[in-house]
Parts: structure tokens; C-alpha cells; sequence
């Protein structure tokens, strides 16, 4: 996905705006299995997926949790280093091969800063990640794991192709076998 689309998903600013923020923008690529953000550390980027997947995962004793997917177009940043320059929560790994686009967030805060668009671009871009994670927390506790499994299909149907399913049965809090019950349900 191209940066001007992702931009412009979060909120539409002025060309000139526009044209600041993606001089401070820059193309990397990692591959699969890459650790990008890692709990505990103080994160100093935001990321864009450009193309690939990951997960944001919490690693247990038994096995890692995983919270959150993200795909082409979607923010990958921890919150609590973004708001508050404390260390993170989660880890996030590369499912594929990825290429993504990163910003500084310190160079990100100066922008805010000078410019009042970018300002409100940075206000939409928290609150829909503040959406996002509302959404992932009602579903958890109000839903069943079927339609929780429903969910992630109507949203996102190829991260099943695409995601290992222990990771997908993760995500939606139950084992893999009862995953494969819901999925034989199909």
C-alpha cells in the first residue's frame, strides 16, 4: 500500500502537509520473523505496513499471546512509548516478509508542533489505534469465540491464509483443536 493511501486513511491533510510529514518518512524492510518492537524497550518509531503481516504478542510460559494483527495499511507503534516515552508492552514480529514505513517519533512530535494539520493528523491517527483497541477489547469480553472467529473473517478473511492458525487460535483466546472445530463448522 502506498504511503499517500495510508495518510489519508488515518486523516486528509493539505498536499503541503502531506508532502512534510512523507519527507519524513522512510522505506525498510526486514524479514520474516523479525522482532520490530520489543517489550520493554522504549520504542522510538511508528510503522506503516506497506506489504506483509505481523502480530503483537505478550510471551507467557506456556506460550505467546497474541493480541493484535496488522496488514497492508495498518500502524504498527506501542502506544505506551508513543504517549508517554515509556517502555512497551508487546513484541511484534514479522509474519512475512515485510516492507514498511517508518517514522521517527521524535521528528514526528517537532511536526506536530509547526504544523497544526499534521498536528490533527497525529489526534486521528491516536484515536482511531484508541478504536481499535476498544473494538479488540469489547469483542473479548462479549463474545463468544465463534464470533469472535466470525469477526476476523469479515475483516480481515485473508489473514487466515496468511497467519500460522496457533497464532489465529491465540488471537481469539482458545486452543487450536477448538479453532479447528469452528472452522470445520463452515
Amino acid at each position: 500500500m502506498k504511503i499517500d493511501e495510508i495518510i489519508e486513511q488515518i486523516h486528509n491533510i493539505p498536499a503541503n502537509a502531506k508532502a512534510t510529514l512523507k519527507d519524513n518518512i522512510s522505506e525498510i524492510a526486514h524479514p520474516k520473523n523479525h522482532i520490530l518492537l520489543r517489550a520493554d524497550k522504549i520504542e522510538t518509531s511508528i510503522y506503516f505496513i506497506k506489504k506483509g503481516i505481523v502480530r503483537a504478542f505478550a510471551p507467557q510460559k506456556e506460550m505467546d499471546i497474541t493480541f493484535w494483527f496488522g496488514e497492508e495499511g495498518e500502524t504498527i507503534l506501542s502506544m505506551r512509548s508513543y504517549v508517554e516515552r515509556k517502555r512497551s508492552y508487546e513484541n511484534v514480529e514479522l509474519l512475512e516478509d515485510c516492507e514498511l514505513y517508518e517514522l521517527k517519533i521524535d521528528r514526528l512530535n517537532e511536526l506536530y508542533n509547526r504544523d497544526i494539520n499534521i498536528a490533527n493528523w497525529g489526534r486521528k491517527l491516536a484515536e482511531k489505534e484508541l478504536l481499535k483497541l476498544e473494538s479488540r477489547f469489547v469483542s473479548t469480553a462479549l463474545l463468544s469465540a465463534k464470533e469472535r472467529y466470525d469477526g476476523l473473517m469479515a475483516d480481515s478473511p485473508s489473514l487466515i491464509q496468511r497467519a500460522p492458525l496457533k497464532y489465529i487460535a491465540s488471537y481469539l483466546g482458545i486452543t487450536p483443536v477448538s479453532l479447528s472445530r469452528i472452522r470445520k463448522e463452515k
